[in-house]
């Protein structure tokens, strides 16, 4: 019942969090839709609960004192890379589905946001979907690597292992729609560190 929820919460942040932004005070209207948007979102996830984006975001901002929001931004391209798979290594037991769902789902995100064009596959809308979301995080000025929001590499890779195994541990991991491995989630890690998209192996 949190489809709706989310999707409306999507709207207006696409609507509304750029000139939120760089109006701030200026444009108490935008203002107001975004933070009426982190309530419906927040609504939405209270009930279907989160997955690895926030398992491995909990682990990076306790490490390396990332705010959440920001670790959630540099991960979430490589986490919708990794969960757009409809034959996964392992698939999240929900009852109601029988098969892998995401990829429906985020094409269903980009037909919502305007973003898909008739005509359009679903590994299309896919891309439409994450090509936003990087042009979004840009405008905002947020880093595109953990690199590049401050971490050092020796640091990370001294904690990448440990941070893989306690994201795994989290209890976010349980949602996610594909179950994944250690391996994965080091992978996903690695991956958003350097600035590089996703890719199975």
């Amino acid at each position: 019942f949190s489809d709706g929820q989310a999707l409306q919460a999507l709207k207006l942040l696409k609507e509304n969090l750029p000139a939120s932004y760089h109006e701030g005070s200026k444009n108490p209207v935008a203002r107001e839709r975004v933070h009426s948007a982190a309530t419906i979102a927040g609504i939405a996830f209270a009930n279907a609960f989160l997955g690895v984006c926030h398992s491995m975001a909990h682990k990076l901002g306790s490490q390396f004192h990332i705010p959440h929001g920001l670790a959630n931004a540099l991960l979430i391209c490589n986490v919708i890379r990794y969960n757009a798979n409809d034959n996964p290594t392992k698939q999240t037991a929900f009852s109601q589905y029988d098969r892998p769902q995401a990829r429906r789902r985020y094409a269903e995100i980009a037909d919502h946001l305007g973003l898909s064009a008739p005509g359009d596959r679903t590994a299309a809308k896919i891309e439409k979907l994450l090509a936003w979301l990087e042009s979004i995080k840009a405008e905002l000025g947020i880093p595109k690597s953990i690199r590049e929001a401050g971490v050092q590499e020796a640091d990370f890779l001294a904690h990448v292992d440990k941070l893989s195994e306690d994201a795994f541990d989290d209890q976010c991991t349980g949602a996610n729609p594909r179950y994944p491995l250690v391996s994965e989630l080091r992978q996903l890690l690695l991956a958003s560190f350097y600035g590089e998209a996703f890719a199975e192996q």
